[in-house]
């Protein structure tokens, strides 16, 4: 009996543990939409806190950019200053992905399946992704230099979890916005509850290169 009351007494002592955990666990919740009030998908949230030592300790974690059917998947990646980046190619034709930006000029030359070497992102800003053989295929690559970001779904929702406690600036970034990543900043107070935090941003008409029609691909449309 005594057992089975030390058993019992450890596992209230865990259960309560787990509980101020979830208690001290911050978040923030936030939506964009854009000047018709639609849900804005893609858009960026990143949470910079005034105190950097909040993040010393973070390191980055290798990330992976597909190409399927002829597209980027996913259209905009974030990634933490520092991460390398893997762009297996998944198509059963060749690709030719490269850089012009200044944040990362790269070149992966013609390959196919995933023998291309990682790319490292080493400075924040914004990577724009191109392929040499087909003109319409555009990704992004936002480099951030804080380890607290996000990104929004279809609904126009992202959640940033596990912040620590402390003072943030947060702002956004869309590849369509119309006016800059400054002028969304906001600031905030992370304690131990979840902040909701909104957006509503203008955007521009993006500009996509037209997908040629047609059954005669040379091995590369």
């Amino acid at each position: 009996m005594a057992g089975m009351k030390t058993i019992l007494c450890s596992m209230l002592a865990l259960a309560s543990v787990g509980i101020a955990h979830a208690a001290h666990a911050a978040e923030i919740l936030a939506t964009v939409r854009d000047s018709k009030g639609l849900p804005v998908e893609d858009a960026v949230i990143l949470a910079m806190p005034l105190n950097r030592k909040a993040f010393e300790a973070a390191k980055p974690h290798g990330q992976v950019i597909d190409q399927v059917n002829k597209e980027f998947i996913p259209y905009v990646r974030v990634v933490f200053n520092g991460t390398l980046v893997s762009f297996p190619n998944k198509d059963n034709i060749r690709h030719h992905v490269y850089s012009f930006s200044p944040a990362k000029k790269f070149e992966l030359p013609l390959y196919s399946g995933v023998s291309a070497p990682p790319v490292l992102f080493d400075k924040p800003g914004v990577v724009v992704l191109g392929c040499n053989i087909h003109d319409w295929m555009i990704g992004y690559v936002y480099v951030a230099d804080t380890p607290f970001f996000g990104k929004t779904e279809k609904e126009g929702h992202a959640t940033l979890a596990n912040l620590p406690a402390g003072d943030y600036q947060v702002h956004i970034w869309h590849p369509d916005m119309e006016k800059s990543e400054q002028t969304t900043m906001q600031r905030v107070t992370i304690t131990d509850k979840p902040v909701n935090m909104a957006w509503t941003i203008t955007l521009k008409p993006p500009f996509r290169i037209p997908r040629p029609t047609g059954t005669n691909n040379n091995g590369y449309r």
